[in-house]
């Protein structure tokens, strides 16, 4: 199943993509996407739902606005320097361990929103990552049955300024979670929609040009072994994303360091997850 969420922002409703390619609302299901339906078995729900109720969902424009494809998570986990290109264009160790940081759940947008450059920012830079959408409660799980505790999959576009991040402190939060840094979907793929998480290809382009090309079979860390290892140290929720880091391409990587600029036209994609689309505007007072 491919789970979407459509509508303004702050008021999306819950929606499907068919295996036909039709997106249908399904909001006469009665739930959003959020912590309590992946935590009370929501998928097997709306599925069985659906049996019955197929023909009777709305057939939607599929030029509405799309949101994110999960409510607001309680935690947006990320996953640092977790291919060797990127590590090795950003001049870092290759990590022993997982490099864990947060991100602002406020920061999370849907995937063809503007992205705003924030007040101030020089060197707001791109990222695509798989992100891993969890659908039970896990805590200190082993790495063979974490695929278990996993509702899905995502396309995040992680956008990082680099000067807040890197050079204010050190606290890699701070320059992830600014307002619109956070664009995901266009849809949530559930597992049995991806053969094999471990081999899927990531495209970003600015402009047109291909800046990212990358494939999740080179994660440092892959799939079960992040998830494993994160619920060594917090209680996974259900509709808690984690963001598995991004190959070599970013800006920061070149020399010199090409940054994001008002106007600049960013493009995604992972195979199986779709493509998103950020244009970016400068910060404006409201």
């Amino acid at each position: 199943m491919k789970l979407i969420r459509f509508g303004n922002y702050g008021q999306e409703k819950p929606g499907i993509i068919t295996t036909e390619g039709l997106w249908l609302d399904v909001s006469a299901f009665g739930e959003d996407y959020t912590e309590s339906f992946f935590d009370n078995d929501g998928l097997k729900r709306l599925s069985v739902w659906l049996q019955d109720n197929h023909d009777n969902c709305p057939i939607l424009d599929q030029g509405i606005r799309l949101g994110s494809p999960i409510g607001r998570p309680s935690k947006i986990i990320c996953i640092g320097l977790n291919y060797v290109d990127h590590a090795r264009e950003s001049n870092m160790a290759v990590p022993q361990e997982p490099i864990v940081f947060f991100k602002s759940t406020t920061a999370l947008v849907g995937p063809n929103d503007a992205l705003v450059i924030p007040r101030g920012s020089e060197k707001t830079d791109w990222e695509v990552e798989l992100g891993v959408v969890i659908g039970r409660k896990a805590s200190y799980i082993t790495k063979e049955e974490a695929l278990d505790y996993v509702a899905g999959y995502v396309l995040h576009t992680d956008y990082s300024e680099r000067a807040f991040q890197l050079e204010r402190g050190g606290q890699w939060v701070k320059g992830k979670s600014c307002d619109t840094f956070a664009p995901v979907g266009p849809w949530l793929a559930t597992k049995e929609e991806i053969a094999d998480v471990n081999s899927l290809r990531l495209i970003l382009t600015v402009n047109g040009k291909t800046m990212q090309d990358g494939n999740t079979s080179n994660l440092i860390f892959d799939v079960p072994y992040i998830v494993s290892y994160l619920s060594e140290f917090m209680t996974l929720l259900p509709g808690d994303l984690i963001s598995t880091g991004t190959p070599a391409g970013v800006g920061l990587g070149f020399n010199p360091p090409i940054y994001i600029k008002p106007g600049d036209v960013i493009e995604a994609s992972i195979h199986g997850l779709g493509t998103n689309r950020q244009v970016a505007q400068a910060w404006q007072p409201a």
